[in-house]
Order: C-alpha cells, then sequence, then structure tokens
C-alpha cells in the first residue's frame, strides 16, 4: 500500500517493517516523531529515556541481548550519546543497532549547526542517510542488515527537512524475528584493555569491508545525463535541491552511504567531467575525502560555504547563473518572532528576575525565550544542564559579588536530563547558589512529552514520579521551596530571601504548561479604555494577547488564558 508520510513517520515504519523489539530515546526536535509515531505499534516497546545516554546505552543492551533495537536523537544529543557510541563501536552487536540523528541545518530549533557525520568518522561506524520518506523506511530496513552483517551499530543520519517533509511511501508486512541467542563473550563485550585492544583491530578490519561494500552498495547511485555540462555529487536532502534546480544539466552520483564513502566509484564518476561540483549542507566531508583519494577537480564550499541550508535558488544562480525563486508565497509575510505563549508559567518568573536585575544561568528549553525582548532576562545559554554547572563556576570565580545576585533556570525534564548532577556539584562543594527549576510539568519544547517527574510513560500510562522536592533535598540542598509563578508578589519573594541566604537553595516555580489539554484556564481579562493611561507597563511582560492601539492596551480574548499576572502589574485597575 502506498501512503505519503512524513520522513519521521516513515522512519517509524521502517523500524516496525524491520521487526525491530525496543526503543529507547530523548526527544529533541527534528527527531522526536520517529518515536513517537514508532509507539503507536504494539509490537515494538518504545520509551522515553532520561537522556541520550542512557538511550543509547538501553538500545545497546538490548540488541546484545538478541533483540533488533534503535534510539534516537537530534544532533547534540550524539554529543550526550558519544561515550557509549564511541564504545559500542569496539563491541560491536549481537542484533542489530540502528541509532537515529537528526542534523538541524538551519538551527531552525537548536543552539548550533553539528554536522554529525564526523562523529561517524570519528567513531568508525557506518552512516547512511536518505533523501526522502520512501528512503527513510528502505534505509532503516537496511541499517539492521548492515549492523549485523557487519557486527557494528548504524548511525542513519536525518535532516530538519527530510524529517518533516512528505513523499510517497510504500508499505510492507512486519518482519517478525526471533531473539537472537546470547552468549556470554567477555572478549567481546567486556571493553577493558586486554580485550579492546583485540576490538580495535576488528574495528579497522570492519572499516575494510564497509569501504569495498560502499563500492557497490545499492545506497549510492550514479544518474547519467547525456546533456550534462558537469558532474555533481551529493546526499541527503541537497540531493531533492540539485535534481530540481539542475534537471539533466547535471549527472549525478548520490552517496546513500556517507560514512565510509567509496573510493573507486568516486575516480570513476570524477573522471567522466572536467568539473565536478560537491552539493553538501555544513562542512565538506565529501570534498575532503574526494581530495584525499586524488580526486583534485571538486569544487564545494569554496561555492556554497558551511553555513546553513542550501536551497534550490542557490544552486541555480551559482551553478547556472540563473536566478529563480522555486518556492514563492507571492507576497512579504511579516516575520513572526519566536515567543512564550499567552499564559506561559515562566513569564512571570522572568519578569521578576528581570525586575530584581539578576544574573541568569539559562538552559535548554522553550523557557530559554526569556532571553529574547522585552524580557531579555537570560545571560547565558549553552546547552542541557549547563545552567546549574556554570552557575557553580560563575560565582566561584565571582564570590560573594556574584553569589547574592544570580542564579540559574532549568525546565523539570531538563533537570532530569542532565541537571542533578549540577546540583549535586553545588552540593558537594559547598556553592552558595540558587538554582530555580521551572516545573511546568512535561517536555514542552519538543512537543509535550512526558518524562519522569509527571508521572506517566511514552504511552501515556502511570508510571514511577521523580518528587523533585525530596530529590534535591536528598542530593543535600536544605532550603526547597515551592512557588506558583503566576503570584508575582510571592515569586519575587522567594527570589530575594533565597538570593540572601548565605548556603545553596533550590526553588520550584510550579504551574503546568498553558497548552496542555487538562489545565482549565480562567475567564480572559479585558481592559477598561477609560482608567487605561497607555503606560505599557503590561507590555513589559511580552504577553502575545497584549498589545497596544490608539494608545491603549487591548488583550486579544482569544488568547488570553486568564493567567492574571499583567492584572498585578496594572496600578491603575484598568485590567479586569
Amino acid at each position: 500500500m502506498k501512503k505519503l508520510m512524513l520522513g519521521n513517520e516513515a522512519f517509524a515504519r521502517g523500524l516496525y517493517e524491520a521487526g525491530c523489539r525496543i526503543i529507547s530515546s530523548y526527544p529533541g526536535t527534528p527527531s522526536t516523531e520517529i518515536t513517537e509515531e514508532a509507539a503507536k505499534y504494539d509490537e515494538m516497546y518504545a520509551e522515553w529515556a532520561p537522556n541520550e545516554k542512557v538511550a543509547m546505552e538501553t538500545a545497546l543492551g538490548a540488541s546484545i541481548a538478541g533483540a533488533r533495537s534503535f534510539c534516537g536523537m537530534k544532533h547534540v544529543g550524539l554529543n550526550v550519546a558519544a561515550d557509549p557510541l564511541y564504545t559500542a563501536a569496539y563491541t560491536g552487536v549481537n542484533a542489530g543497532l540502528v541509532i537515529a540523528v537528526a542534523d538541524d541545518q538551519g538551527m531552525h530549533s537548536s543552539q548550533n549547526e553539528q554536522d554529525s557525520r564526523h562523529h561517524a568518522i570519528a567513531a568508525k561506524v557506518p552512516m547512511i542517510e536518505p533523501s526522502d520518506s520512501g528512503e527513510c523506511k528502505e534505509f532503516v530496513k537496511l541499517a539492521f542488515e548492515l549492523s549485523e552483517n557487519f557486527d557494528t551499530p548504524v548511525i542513519v543520519r536525518m535532516s530538519t527537512r527530510v524529517a518533516h517533509s512528505q513523499s510517497i511511501v510504500e508499505t510492507d508486512n512486519r518482519q517478525e524475528l526471533e531473539l537472537k541467542e546470547y552468549t556470554k563473550t567477555p572478549q567481546k563485550y567486556v571493553m577493558m584493555p586486554a580485550y579492546a585492544k583485540g576490538r580495535h583491530v576488528f574495528v579497522e578490519e570492519r572499516t575494510d569491508k564497509l569501504v569495498e561494500y560502499a563500492e557497490t552498495s545499492p545506497l549510492n547511485r550514479v544518474e547519467i545525463s547525456e546533456k550534462a555540462e558537469f558532474g555533481v555529487i551529493t546526499n541527503g536532502a541537497a540531493y531533492q535541491y540539485v535534481k530540481e534546480a539542475l534537471g539533466d544539466k547535471a549527472s549525478v552520483l548520490k552517496l546513500g552511504m556517507v560514512n565510509p564513502m567509496p573510493v573507486k566509484l568516486i575516480q570513476d564518476f570524477a573522471e567522466k567531467y572536467d568539473r565536478i561540483i560537491i552539493v553538501e549542507e555544513l562542512d565538506g566531508i565529501i570534498e575532503s575525502h574526494c581530495r584525499n583519494i586524488g580526486v583534485n577537480n571538486v569544487e564545494g564550499k569554496s561555492i556554497f560555504g558551511c553555513i546553513g541550508e542550501i536551497n534550490q535558488s542557490a544552486i541555480a544562480e551559482k551553478l547556472l547563473g540563473e536566478k529563480k525563486e522555486f518556492i514563492s508565497l507571492g507576497e512579504n509575510i511579516p516575520v513572526r518572532p519566536p515567543v512564550m505563549c499567552a499564559g506561559c508559567p515562566h513569564r512571570g518568573l522572568f519578569y521578576c528576575l528581570k525586575k530584581l536585575g539578576v544574573t541568569v544561568s539559562g538552559d535548554i528549553g522553550c523557557y530559554t525565550l526569556g532571553a529574547a525582548a522585552p524580557l531579555n532576562a537570560i545571560d547565558t545559554t549553552i546547552c542541557m544542564g549547563a545552567s546549574i554547572s556554570g552557575l557553580h563556576g560563575f560565582n566561584k570565580a565571582r564570590g560573594a559579588e556574584a553569589e547574592h545576585k544570580s542564579v540559574a533556570v532549568i525546565g523539570d525534564s531538563t533537570f532530569m536530563h542532565s541537571g542533578m548532577t549540577g546540583l549535586v556539584n553545588i552540593a558537594y562543594n559547598n556553592s552558595n547558589s540558587t538554582v530555580i527549576i521551572l516545573d511546568n510539568s512535561i517536555t514542552g519544547m519538543t512537543g509535550h512529552q512526558q518524562n519522569p517527574t509527571t508521572g506517566k510513560n511514552l504511552k501515556g500510562d502511570p508510571a514511577a514520579a521523580v518528587n523533585l522536592e525530596e530529590l534535591c533535598r536528598a542530593i543535600g540542598i536544605k532550603r526547597v521551596r515551592v512557588v506558583d509563578p503566576y503570584h508575582l508578589a510571592e515569586t519575587e519573594t522567594a527570589i530575594k530571601e533565597e538570593l540572601e541566604a548565605d548556603e545553596a537553595s533550590v526553588i520550584i516555580s510550579r504551574r503546568p504548561c498553558a497548552l496542555l489539554k487538562y489545565v482549565k484556564h480562567n475567564a480572559p481579562f479585558r481592559v477598561d479604555a477609560d482608567k487605561c493611561i497607555g503606560c505599557k507597563a503590561c507590555m513589559k511582560l511580552g504577553c502575545p494577547a497584549i498589545s497596544i492601539r490608539d494608545r491603549k492596551a487591548v488583550i486579544d480574548h482569544t488568547q488570553c488564558v486568564g493567567c492574571g499576572i499583567c492584572k498585578e502589574q496594572c496600578k491603575f485597575g484598568a485590567i479586569e
């Protein structure tokens, strides 16, 4: 049966058809929907792990046990999972192990642009890259075969455009597989030096075999055009742009296997043309490989650079000298900057922090929007969990000068991901630091996934819920208190008191995300125009439901959820 599917949905279908049994992932845009879609198939066990490292270790354990397994993450998540990945390259697998990493070219929802091909090269594991939904499904099935045939984890590199674009997928039946037999083999799975040295030899021999496989693999294909003016070597989403922009004006070598890459296949293709153009997003990895194997008639990064996404218009202009728009909406649409939602529980907290002039060490989540105007409340955002560790370092460096006027903010899901160890460091090393956990009862940034604090698992079934107050006290923090960020006066008082204390403290800012379906909202507020003097105090909150019209504040009742913090702000009683 043929069906229109998102790339991530097709990836999940590939897991199902390949007989995958165990799935452990951490949500991260643009990879999240793979695991959410996979969880809809009852034949596969699927879970959200606390972080990517745990997810990969879980999947590897399942593979060793004899079950085809999978874990998914975004590109920065692979950094977290790098520790088990690099050693899994040595141990290899029992049943197939497939890893999805979704790169975010253009940084649509990420703190950096990272080319995950570097991890595959460094870890010495194969990486394959689909360019549409149909290939997503088929490449996943082939990845499991490669994993088992070559005794290796296999990474499937996705991208934002492939993950979130739709194309036709032809579905098939599930392949039911028995558990592979597990045999105790310490020389394969116990990576202490004596055994690891032997496995390194295996890894290098495996790489040679994979290069040989890449020469004739169906993952790589040559598309010759009789009208070709030059040759193009490309991969992933860039292949689609090349085909649309160049048509039959170029012959194409499409690399579906991006590590290791073939040698003779590329050399033979390059000999056919005086000019070879490499079209790849982010770093010049294919280009460097070509030069390393003696193919010097190549150009790539000198034309397209290594920043952001490539598109059809850029390819047509730079390679054909044609200026044309491939996608046009017919009019200029004003930019809508990202903003915290109306009723977001984080807004009141950040307003208080800005009002108090506090230095804020930020973290990864939708609360990172607290850095944007008009709140401008966050000073730093590095990576998940860095808010707490960074605050500790900041305070140790600047001493009492900073301790009483700086805080860390971190979401409940991020705290469970990698914030706990930072808080342990604060308690263990006697750091006078104040940490604020923004507990909105969900993983908000990636689309409302459950986490270990919510009391529900991936499927929404009841699960053990971590008690944040008890956890913080168990870590060694004596001062732990809970505030409601809708109550500005209470929140401001708590921040002042904890900053004044001469010991570590935790404030839990607790209020569910306003977009959760079970959250009941109050009636929307309105502005009495006769009482409003146009002071714009309410505008300082940055609520998208509030605007100024004819020099008076106006509240959009279709957005307002009745949180009431604007009413607290108005000194003239105009909001009611």
